[in-house]
């Protein structure tokens, strides 16, 4: 008895000092919670798992970091994004295994959307890679994200974004200052039922050099009403399919993806 008494209070310790690096930064990878708690991997491995299945810890999808799970106070004091990203990337997961195509979860990042989960590395697709998984920033108006939230979100949301784009002189911005043109593709967006990059669009991530990665997508947004939660997408090599053959072999899936992000979205917080 002494001897599982003993065990027990070693588990208790291990797991604590792994909830106190977590609360100190809630966004860690394995290894640095290693060298910060001195816990050997494999028993940190069987802590997290148990903080996992008891909602307190949950594993981003775009790197395997670890993060506190919204349920924690901690958290709630954070970014309202990072529930978002939380709920979005088990479903990112579940869609990537069905379609097999990636997706990427965007929020707003004031003039610019800010990508906050992906689940690129669980495609059987090799992609390009963009710089960067999480917290990759594109524009607003020639990107499929971008538009979806756009579409969705409220009028007064959506003219203070083009009213902040209308000052800035970035190539990617112009529709801003075009509203006929905006208010006409914006329309046929919300006619059509999902959002797509711009014909002449090449990503620029995070505002840098011209990146063009050869891929198109479909994007729709997290919607309840006039909240909008932010935009996922499904992209692929856009010259295997058309958007059309695309959107109808997999908006169906997309659409249903955005719902259940959303219904777990609106679920009380504990």
């Amino acid at each position: 008895m002494p001897c599982r008494g003993r065990r027990r209070s070693e588990r208790w310790n291990a797991g604590s000092r792994c909830s106190t690096r977590l609360r100190a930064n809630p966004i860690s990878p394995l290894q640095d919670l290693h060298r910060a708690t001195r816990i050997p991997k494999p028993t940190l491995l069987r802590i997290l798992h148990t903080l996992d299945k008891a909602g307190l810890v949950s594993r981003r999808l775009a790197d395997g970091h670890y993060r506190l799970s919204t349920s924690s106070d901690v958290v709630r004091k954070r970014d309202r994004y990072d529930r978002v990203a939380e709920a979005a990337a088990p479903v990112l997961f579940r869609l990537c295994e069905k379609v097999k195509w990636p997706s990427d979860l965007f929020v707003p990042g004031g003039d610019r959307m800010e990508k906050r989960e992906t689940s690129r590395p669980y495609s059987p697709f090799a992609l390009p890679a963009l710089p960067g998984q999480v917290g990759l920033r594109v524009g607003w108006l020639m990107t499929g994200v971008g538009r979806a939230y756009l579409v969705w979100c409220s009028e007064k949301e959506r003219n203070e974004i083009l009213e902040k784009l209308r000052k800035l002189d970035r190539p990617d911005d112009g529709l801003a200052r075009d509203p006929k043109r905006l208010d006409r593709i914006l329309a046929e967006t919300r006619e059509r039922g999902y959002a797509t990059r711009d014909p002449s669009f090449v990503p620029r991530p995070n505002g840098g050099p011209p990146f063009p990665d050869g891929l198109a997508a479909i994007a729709v947004a997290l919607a309840d009403g006039p909240r909008v939660y932010g935009a996922m997408n499904i992209l692929w090599i856009k010259t295997a399919f058309t958007v059309e053959q695309f959107a109808a072999m997999h908006l169906t899936d997309l659409q249903e993806a955005g719902r259940e992000i959303v219904n777990w979205l609106q679920r009380p917080a504990k």
